[in-house]
């Protein structure tokens, strides 16, 4: 699986991103604007928080779908067990607790307007033809959208009550357009190639993954396909400290996801809107 590591600042930058999406469903970002010591201070800030029971105070809304999510709220579509971890749900509208409020906020700006960049290089890329038949831009699907999504993930240390099949994230693909993570402070991540053999994705301080979603997917009409991947559970190994097991580690993940607004159609008579509910209730989170 040829998943390409894309210079952010090279000529050919914009057509090699779309080869490996195209190709493989992801690539990785290396040479970007989000700088790693800025990915590493949001996510020691957001450790403390996980690790703090004031974060009970910031339990989700069910309606609007931000805020905490407590552990085991979520699981893989058609999953039979919740996945092992908890995340928070960060919009441009959302409440963020004031000790993360500035540094969140900056760094969900600087990542939609880098998704949105990321867009317009797909639709550049894209055949003539298929440009003519989508019904709006992938880019143009954006203006104005008030549902992209950054989450905040923290997978815990594993514990012994976990069920035998339960991992971490179970193989899933993504929702909405295009998603950028933030390398996770862990290795985990891996995607699967087309023959169902998986693969692992590199995680090197400061890498953003690039990876298509299911509505990239559709309004495309496959072109850019989405790609299933999962986060495993970690070995028993010892890590780098001596008698440390790696599976007793914390593992923290930045996803965003760049949703279209709610009103755009991904196919004629089919909304964004219309396709994220579906998938919400498919999920468990309505």
């Amino acid at each position: 699986m040829n998943v390409q590591t894309v210079d952010y600042k090279h000529e050919n930058a914009q057509s090699a991103l779309a080869t490996s999406l195209r190709e493989t469903g992801f690539a990785v970002l290396v040479n970007h604007p989000i700088t790693p010591e800025r990915i590493n201070s949001a996510y020691e800030d957001w450790a403390e928080f996980f690790a703090s029971d004031a974060k009970q105070d910031w339990l989700f809304n069910p309606e609007n779908q931000d805020g905490f999510f407590p552990y085991k709220s979520e699981n893989a579509k058609g999953a039979s067990e919740k996945d092992l971890k908890e995340f928070y749900h960060v919009y441009s509208w959302g409440r963020v607790p004031d000790s993360l409020n500035t540094m969140t906020r900056a760094l969900y700006a600087d990542l939609v307007s880098l998704g949105q960049e990321l867009l317009s290089w797909l639709d550049a890329e894209m055949p003539k033809d298929l440009q003519d038949s989508m019904t709006l831009p992938l880019a143009s699907m954006m203006e104005g959208s008030a549902q992209s999504l950054l989450r905040i993930l923290h997978y815990p240390p594993l514990s012994g009550d976990a069920a035998p099949d339960a991992i971490r994230a179970a193989a899933h693909e993504d929702i909405n357009l295009i998603t950028l993570l933030l390398a996770g402070s862990r290795p985990g991540l891996e995607a699967q190639d087309t023959d169902g053999n998986w693969h692992s994705v590199s995680c090197d301080p400061g890498m953003i993954t690039i990876n298509n979603g299911d509505m990239l997917s559709l309004a495309t009409d496959g072109y850019y396909p989405s790609t299933t991947h999962r986060v495993v559970n970690p070995s028993d190994g010892k890590g780098p400290d001596e008698g440390e097991s790696i599976a007793n580690e914390s593992r923290y993940s930045m996803p965003m996801f760049l949703h279209p607004r709610p009103e755009a159609p991904l196919k004629d008579g089919f909304t964004a809107d219309m396709f994220l509910q579906q998938r919400l209730r498919e999920i468990g989170l309505k």
